[in-house]
């Protein structure tokens, strides 16, 4: 789809729905994912007061804690996070945006777009365009902390974190088979993460030759807080994953021409036109609130609230209205597709912040 990846957006954040059951990991009895070794916020913020140090037996507790949650996430392909929450509640991804005034460019820049394209969700069981069967989304894999690192080669070092990356053997990639490895030029995510740690590592473009990893990009990311990359630096893209019948947070969608430019919590263009009807990277849109979510299957409702409720990112250059998920085969096509009965038209852009543009 592109040269340069655009979008810091993380894992758990987009969607993914396991056999036509939304599930989201930031329900309101959602534990924080958290970090072994690391302060479990949600037992030791009464006992450990502002200017208080915690007392080693704590400490300990703590970490004892940390580990037992995260022990509780499932290993593999496309695991469940056991409805734990990642990213902070402030975040972007987790704020709603239905009380938010529309964008003076909304119409345009939902023409641009295409304001009479259909919605089209990008994943599924199986990619019907591929002879091979690859899987049809972005997967992600969940590893234990002990899995062997590897170094990997960038294309665009000076804006990858150069850290070793734990791959397992035959890690699922994007638009490549199981078990297989890339022949060809793509988009090649790979998405792991580290379960003990509390880590999301990213890889774009991703190749494999003479025994040793290769990328266009890298990028690293704390599950537990909100962290951003520095400004202007570029990542990986991702899609993610919801749990427990409701998706409580915004969502992410590709468009065919963006702007030179970005809004939080996009931090990166990947762009050279500069025209102004032209949506910058971190646009967010929202389903307008006339649109009846009764009429479609229960299924996809849940989608379509959170489209109303907290939006969808612009992350990526790509086909118009795309919205991404994960690969699972377990997915009911059919009701998934009754989504494209939702046009570009049904959208509007809302007023989220600041431009930064050349």
């Amino acid at each position: 789809m592109r040269k340069t990846p655009a979008f810091p957006s993380i894992v758990a954040v987009t969607i993914l729905i396991v056999g036509g059951l939304v599930v989201s990991v930031v329900g309101p009895s959602a534990q924080p994912l958290v970090r072994a070794g690391a302060p479990d916020r949600t037992t030791t913020a009464a006992a450990v007061q502002p200017g208080q140090a915690a007392q080693p037996a704590q400490a300990a507790q703590s970490g004892q804690s940390a580990a037992a949650a995260n022990s509780q996430i499932a290993l593999g392909p496309n695991a469940s996070l056991g409805g734990r929450r990642v990213l902070s509640p402030d975040s972007a991804w987790n704020t709603p945006i239905d009380h938010l005034q529309v964008d003076p460019q909304s119409a345009k820049y939902i023409a641009s777009i295409g304001a009479d394209v259909s919605l089209h969700p990008d994943f599924g069981a199986v990619d019907p365009g591929s002879p091979q069967g690859a899987p049809w989304g972005i997967p992600y894999v969940v590893v234990s902390g002990d899995t062997k690192r590897y170094p990997v080669t960038f294309e665009y070092a000076d804006e990858s974190d150069d850290v070793l990356y734990p791959i397992p053997p035959f890690p699922p990639i994007e638009g490549v088979p199981t078990g297989k490895f890339p022949t060809g030029e793509g988009d090649h995510h790979i998405l792991i993460i580290d379960r003990d740690n509390s880590r999301l590592y990213e890889l774009f473009a991703v190749r494999f030759a003479d025994r040793r990893w290769m990328a266009g990009a890298g990028a690293v990311w704390d599950l537990f807080g909100d962290t951003k990359r520095p400004r202007g630096w570029t990542s990986t893209d991702a899609a993610g994953l919801v749990e427990k019948g409701r998706i409580e947070h915004a969502l992410r969608f590709t468009a065919p021409k963006t702007r030179r430019a970005y809004t939080g919590p996009a931090n990166h263009w990947a762009s050279k036109d500069t025209n102004p009807n032209l949506p910058p990277m971190g646009l967010r849109v929202r389903l307008k609130a006339s649109i009846d979510v009764n009429a479609f299957p229960a299924h996809v409702r849940p989608i379509l609230i959170a489209m109303k409720t907290y939006g969808m990112i612009l992350a990526d250059n790509g086909g118009p209205f795309y919205l991404s998920g994960a690969p699972d085969p377990r997915w009911h096509d059919a009701e998934i597709n009754l989504l494209k009965k939702i046009k570009g038209s049904d959208f509007e852009a809302v007023q989220v912040g600041t431009i930064i543009a050349p």
